[in-house]
């Protein structure tokens, strides 16, 4: 089951898609749901999980009225009139993980004039960790992303980010940690303003479950940028090439700090455009992940 937070009518609302591309609004059905995270609290509380509560108020409201998938995307594009997308998890913090990837470490090696930090914690049992955003700081799909007016060098990173509850992982999203590579070349101690800054940090389309998701760590990621309508990027990768998994860095972000329900944590990128390539404001960002759906974002300058 693929879950949306989305507003309709200046009303926040949860909707679940079912494995037929059925959207039904659960907040209609129990008001009490207003958002992904009522579902994880209901979850707890009866030892279950947020698939199994989601069929048991499905199954007593039979003949709920549905939308096809492609219907509400469709309206929830901009200068549509549908629903509007939100992000699907009301993440009170966004954590993120860097050098996971092997050509992750490579390619900050090769911009940085301190390359042989990155080396050296690709290497180490403690992965590097860094704030990326709180909930006012989170874009949704389809708004806006930021590139820095002070940067020269600016990418997409698209990354599989993971939902926690309770400190464990309970589900999956996908997340663009926008970078400036300019700044962050220039010193690692810059780290934070090439990292964190306005418009820097997106999460959706949908949050799968834990349950649904399978096996985290063999999931295809494809980032695709477009520029004036034409394919400007596109490059694949799988999270089976991390070289840490989910599992081992939430149990490093939690060690000695307490993390709020619906802490969302970015994964780190197995996926970089070349040297020679930098985004441009109207670029259109595509994070496609496998079971998970499209993450769409337009590149603008902040």
């Amino acid at each position: 089951m693929r879950y949306y937070q989305y507003l309709q009518n200046g009303t926040k609302h949860v909707g679940v898609e079912d494995d037929a591309g059925k959207i039904t609004d659960m907040t209609a059905l129990n008001s009490q749901i207003g958002s992904t995270l009522d579902l994880f609290n209901v979850a707890s509380i009866t030892g279950s999980d947020i698939d199994s509560v989601t069929r048991g108020i499905l199954a007593a409201n039979p003949g709920a009225e549905t939308v096809s998938a492609s219907e509400f995307f469709d309206g929830a594009e901009p200068g549509k009139h549908g629903a509007t997308l939100l992000p699907p998890v009301d993440a009170p913090e966004v954590w993120a993980f860097g050098v996971t990837y092997m050509d992750s470490m490579r390619e900050r090696q090769a911009e940085s004039g301190s390359p042989d930090v990155y080396g050296k914690v690709y290497d180490a049992d403690r992965p590097e960790a860094f704030f990326k955003a709180t909930l006012d700081r989170l874009q949704s799909p389809f708004a806006d992303v930021g590139i820095r007016a002070d940067s020269g060098w600016d990418v997409p990173e698209p990354e599989l980010a993971f939902v926690t509850y309770g400190g464990k992982i309970v589900g999956y999203t996908c997340g663009n940690d926008m970078s400036s590579r300019t700044i962050e070349g220039e010193n690692p101690l810059y780290l934070p303003q090439a990292k964190v800054y306005d418009k820097s940090a997106s999460l959706g389309p949908a949050l799968v479950s834990k349950e649904s998701i399978g096996d985290a760590q063999q999931l295809g990621v494809t980032l695709v940028i477009e520029r004036d309508g034409k394919e400007a990027f596109q490059g694949q990768a799988n999270t089976s090439e991390m070289k840490r998994d989910c599992e081992y860095l939430v149990d490093w972000l939690v060690r000695h700090n307490t993390i709020p329900d619906g802490t969302s944590v970015m994964t780190g990128t197995g996926t970089i455009p070349p040297p020679e390539f930098t985004l441009t404001e109207g670029d259109v960002v595509h994070i496609t992940i496998d079971k998970i759906g499209t993450l769409t974002n337009t590149v603008v300058v902040v």
